[in-house]
C-alpha cells in the first residue's frame, strides 16, 4: 500500500468545500448530484414507508420479512457488482439500476396489491434509507469516484459525498409530513402514495445524468505485478473487514428500518411529528460528516470513526430510557450526527486497503458483509416489537457496535 505523503495531508487541512467540489473531475460532481436526487425519495420513505404498510394492514414482522429480502438480494448482487464493474466499467451498472428504480416507482405509484408491493420494495430497497447511494449498486458508485481522486482527499470526499445524501434525506423526511395535507382527499393508505412520484423524478435526473458521464475503466487486477506480500496483506484486512462488519450490519438491521415506528409505538407519534425529527437527524449526520472529513486529516479515517461513534454509542443507550418524546428524539438527532457522520470515512477506510484496481471489489465486500447479518436484523427487530419489548431492540443493537467498535478500532488503526 501506498502511503500518503505528509506534507500533503497537511496542506490540505484547510481546504473548504468549495474548492474541493471545484477540483473534482465533471464525472464526480454529477456522481454527487446522483446522490442527492435519489436521497430525497429515500428520505420520504425511510419516514414514511413503514406506516404506509401499516394502513394496508400489515404486521411489523411482516414488514421486517420484506426488509429481508430486500436486503438478501441486495448482498448478493452487492457481492458481484463492485468485482464485475472493476472489469466491465461502472456506468452499465448503474444505468441498469436507474432503469429499475424508475419502473419500480411506476409500479408502486399504480397498485398497492401485495406482490407487486413486496417486488417493488426489493428491488426500490423503499424504506430503508440508503442516505442516496445506488442500493446494491452503491459499491460500482463508490469505486467510480474513486477513480483520479488522491487517496489523501479519499476523507474528506467521501465524507462530502456522504453529507448530500444526508441533507436530500433531511429534505425528503420533512415532505414526508406533507401526506396529511390531503388525506382526506386521498384517504387511508392512498394519502403516501404520491411519494412514489419524488422517487420516480430522483431516478429519472439521474438516469439523465448518467449519459453524460464518461465511463473509465480500471484495469484488472491480475494484470497487476503486485508483491505476494502485498496480495497477502490486502487479503488479511478484507476478511478483518467483512467479519467486523457483520456485527455493525446485525445492530443496524435490528433498529434502522423501524426507528420511526419505534417513536410511533414508544410515544404514539405519527409521520407529521416524527418526520422532522428525522430531517433534523440527517441534517445533523450531514454537518457532522463535512466535520468528520476534516477530523479525517487530524485522527485519520480509522479513529475518526471510532471517537465519532462511540459518543453515538452513549446515546443509544439513552433513548430507550428517555421519559419523554422530545428527550428521546434530541438523543436520535445527536446519535445520528456521531453515528451516520462516520459513513464517508468508512468507505474511505475500506476503499484504503486495496490497490486502485481492487476498489470494485474492496466496496462490495465492505457493503456485502454489512448487508447479509443487516437482513436478518428486521426479523428479529420486528418479533421484538410485536411483542412490546421497545427498550430491548436498541440495547441489544448498543452492545454489538460496542463489539464491533473494540474489533475497528484494533484493526484499522494504523492503515494510515
Amino acid at each position: 500500500m501506498d502511503a500518503v505523503p505528509p506534507a500533503r495531508a497537511q496542506g490540505d487541512d484547510r481546504l473548504s468545500a468549495g474548492r474541493l467540489i471545484g477540483r473534482l473531475s465533471p464525472t464526480a460532481r454529477r456522481l454527487i448530484i446522483c446522490r442527492a436526487a435519489r436521497s430525497i425519495g429515500q428520505g420520504a420513505l425511510s419516514a414514511d414507508f413503514a406506516f404506509y404498510l401499516a394502513a394496508l394492514h400489515w404486521t411489523t414482522v411482516q414488514m421486517g420479512g420484506v426488509y429481508m429480502g430486500g436486503l438478501l438480494l441486495g448482498a448478493c448482487i452487492t457481492l458481484f457488482s463492485g468485482p464485475l464493474s472493476d472489469t466491465f466499467g461502472r456506468k452499465p451498472f448503474l444505468i441498469g439500476y436507474g432503469v429499475a428504480q424508475v419502473a419500480a416507482a411506476l409500479v408502486a405509484l399504480l397498485t398497492a396489491r401485495p406482490l407487486w408491493l413486496i417486488a417493488v420494495s426489493v428491488i426500490g430497497a423503499y424504506g430503508r434509507g440508503a442516505n442516496g447511494a445506488a442500493g446494491p449498486f452503491g459499491p460500482v458508485e463508490q469505486a467510480w469516484l474513486s477513480d483520479g481522486l488522491p487517496e489523501a482527499d479519499f476523507g474528506i470526499v467521501y465524507s462530502l459525498n456522504s453529507a448530500v445524501g444526508f441533507g436530500g434525506m433531511a429534505l425528503g423526511s420533512v415532505i414526508a409530513a406533507l401526506p396529511r395535507l390531503w388525506q382526506h382527499s386521498l384517504p387511508g393508505a392512498l394519502r403516501y402514495r404520491p411519494l412514489f412520484l419524488i422517487v420516480l423524478l430522483g431516478a429519472l435526473l439521474t438516469l439523465v445524468l448518467l449519459m453524460q458521464m464518461t465511463d473509465v475503466r480500471t484495469p484488472r487486477v491480475s494484470h497487476e505485478r503486485a508483491p505476494s506480500a502485498t496480495q497477502r496483506r490486502e487479503r488479511v484486512m478484507l476478511l478483518r473487514l467483512i467479519g467486523i462488519n457483520m456485527l455493525n450490519g446485525l445492530a443496524i438491521g435490528i433498529i434502522g428500518p423501524f426507528m420511526a415506528f419505534w417513536f410511533h409505538l414508544r410515544f404514539g407519534k405519527g409521520p407529521g411529528a416524527i418526520g422532522p425529527v428525522l430531517a433534523l437527524g440527517f441534517i445533523a449526520a450531514g454537518v457532522a460528516s463535512l466535520w468528520t472529513g476534516w477530523l479525517t486529516r487530524r485522527l485519520g479515517a480509522a479513529l475518526s470513526v471510532v471517537a465519532m461513534r462511540l459518543v453515538g454509542l452513549a446515546l443509544l443507550v439513552t433513548m430507550p430510557f428517555a421519559p419523554s418524546y422530545e428527550l428521546a428524539a434530541a438523543c436520535y438527532v445527536m446519535r445520528a450526527a456521531f453515528n451516520q457522520g462516520t459513513s464517508g470515512a468508512r468507505q474511505a477506510v475500506g476503499l484504503r486497503l486495496v490497490r486502485s484496481g481492487r476498489r470494485g471489489l474492496a466496496a462490495s465486500l465492505n457493503a456485502s458483509s454489512m448487508q447479509v447479518p443487516r437482513s436478518l436484523g428486521p426479523v428479529l427487530g420486528g418479533l421484538l416489537l410485536e411483542t412490546n419489548w421497545l427498550a430491548l431492540p436498541l440495547l441489544l443493537a448498543a452492545s454489538l457496535q460496542a463489539v464491533y467498535l473494540a474489533l475497528y478500532a484494533a484493526a484499522f488503526r494504523q492503515i494510515e
